[in-house]
């Protein structure tokens, strides 16, 4: 047999039903997921409203802060990708954790959390690209536009394989990563008024009203470090690869992160870095850019940060494609859902369902905008900010459910002494991870700059609640009318195994008993 065949995820249901596996490598899986951070989109976007909407100046010590309750939990995490490799992730941890019912509910919230984190992503794409367009070439286009073409344009490269999109992600990377460290040096090379400072780094500087909301926020930057293990049927030893991944992705991200809004926070004076926020928005990283380096390379950094945004939305439409496939496998979705594209060995389905999502969630808050072009409430404000705080909110958590998940599955299976360390890091990031979300639902009116009786503010986090609701419903009606479909849950390609067996297993009873009254009957 050759060796490329031995390679290959067998499933029992056919080459469709199946990633092709050792696809991609550590530098290809490392570049996906930090992609997903987009480092500009989260210098310019994330970083100035929280600055702006949260009011918090010690955003770089929260940096710093949940990369250690990120790091424990990825100590448990990392441990489980070793143990079980599926393209649902986080639903297949929590099913193989705490049960099928869990893993279904898992499923439903994972869907929603990482669609509504490229929904937000998707306006401040069309708002960001409709302003260069009409500042360079003086065309003057609706935001929904440009938001409809990416949509469009990450559905097609959603079709290609993976080694073609990590190639696209590895270079828009490295020019964001290398622009924004040069902001940093020039940043903290040129301080504004107030000098160099340490300010931020004090807890005195997480004062504010919007302390929940702000955890909520800086969390969704670290968003794509655990998306390593939804890859993990493609890697090359999916053991090792998986495990460093994501440790090396958390760590960067803190530290890049951290220095980043660090710099902008000495750049604009830690008593001015709210109120320049409030008033230039994402525009705050071009400003302090422009008046330490000059216009042109304002300009390019603002084009990049756009491209960065597309490798954003492509990284993601990747792991929600991943994750529609792992449920069509599994029959939690239309078996349809299940199936790849015979020339790539991608997710077609899966990819196409979310191409369609985006489309309509693109066209709704576009029909309900009425602002001029230019204004960006829908598409920042809302869009961006709003779907983004749900998105995090939902991988909070489906990570303090992933870390119960962890915690049970050593211990049922006798491992308790042996993984004890690891347990010890996920019981205390698990409990982190349900006070940041308490908060984060207690202080969503700040987000929303609304009154706190205002209906708005428990609306948005629901989605998140009915979302569980809705997926535990599912999960206790396939346990009773499907119990082969709820058994299977978070086994992916071992299920077909399995099933492969118990049919071998019938077919040589049958010959068995054949044989055994072969004779009798003569």
């Amino acid at each position: 047999m050759p060796v490329s065949a031995t390679r290959e995820i067998s499933t029992f249901k056919g080459h469709e039903r199946r990633l092709r596996a050792d696809r991609i490598g550590l530098p290809g899986l490392l570049l996906s997921v930090v992609a997903a951070s987009a480092p500009l989109m989260v210098t310019a976007g994330v970083m100035a409203t929280t600055y702006g909407t949260m009011g918090i100046v010690g955003q770089p010590l929260l940096f710093v802060i949940l990369g250690v309750v990120l790091t424990l939990f990825s100590f448990g995490y990392a441990e489980m990708s070793r143990h079980v490799h599926n393209a649902g992730a986080f639903y297949a941890y929590i099913a193989r954790g705490l049960g099928g019912t869990a893993g279904a509910a898992a499923s439903v919230v994972a869907l929603v959390a990482y669609s509504t984190l490229q929904f937000g992503i998707y306006g401040i794409f069309g708002y960001e690209l409709s302003g260069l367009l009409d500042t360079h070439l003086g065309v003057s286009i609706a935001w929904w536009v440009p938001a409809l073409a990416a949509a469009l344009a990450v559905g097609a490269l959603g079709w290609l394989k993976i080694d073609l999109n990590a190639r696209v992600l590895g270079v828009l990377l490295l020019i964001e990563c290398v622009m924004v460290v040069v902001f940093d040096c020039v940043g903290l090379g040129s301080p504004g008024a107030e000098g160099f400072s340490l300010r931020a780094f004090d807890l005195d500087s997480l004062g504010g009203g919007g302390l929940g909301t702000a955890l909520c926020f800086t969390i969704a930057a670290f968003v794509g470090f655990e998306q390593a293990a939804v890859y993990a049927e493609e890697t090359s030893r999916p053991q090792v690869v998986v495990a460093r991944v994501t440790f090396l992705a958390v760590g960067l991200v803190a530290v890049f992160f951290a220095i980043g809004s660090w710099a902008l926070t000495v750049a604009a004076g830690p008593g001015h870095i709210v109120g320049l926020a409030q008033e230039l928005g994402p525009n705050l990283l071009f400003k302090l850019t422009e008046d330490r380096l000059g216009g042109a390379f304002a300009d390019v950094m603002h084009l990049f940060y756009v491209t960065g945004m597309f490798a954003a939305l492509l990284s993601f439409h990747n792991v929600v494609a991943r994750y529609a496939f792992a449920m069509g496998r599994e029959g939690l979705l239309p078996a349809a859902m299940g199936r790849t594209a015979r020339a790539s060995g991608a997710p077609a389905h899966g990819s196409l369902l979310q191409s369609l999502v985006s489309v309509a969630a693109i066209g709704i808050f576009a029909l309900t905008d009425g602002r001029p072009n230019g204004d960006p409430t829908a598409p920042i404000q809302r869009m961006f900010t709003w779907t983004g705080n749900v998105g995090a909110l939902g991988i909070i958590v489906l990570m303090a459910a992933a870390c119960a998940a962890v915690i049970t599955f050593f211990v049922r299976r006798g491992a308790a002494r042996v993984q004890g360390p690891r347990l010890v890091a996920s019981a205390l990031a698990g409990i982190a991870l349900l006070v940041i979300a308490a908060y984060a639902v207690k202080d969503f009116d700040v987000l929303l700059g609304a009154d706190p009786t205002s209906p708005l503010r428990w609306i948005l986090p629901s989605i998140i609640g009915t979302a569980v609701v809705i997926g535990l419903i599912y999960g206790i009606v396939l346990k009773y009318v499907r119990p082969e479909v709820h058994a299977a849950i978070g086994l992916g390609n071992e299920a077909f195994q399995l099933e492969k067996a118990a049919v071998s297993a019938a077919t040589a009873e049958t010959s068995d008993s054949s044989e055994s009254s072969g004779p009798a009957g003569r």
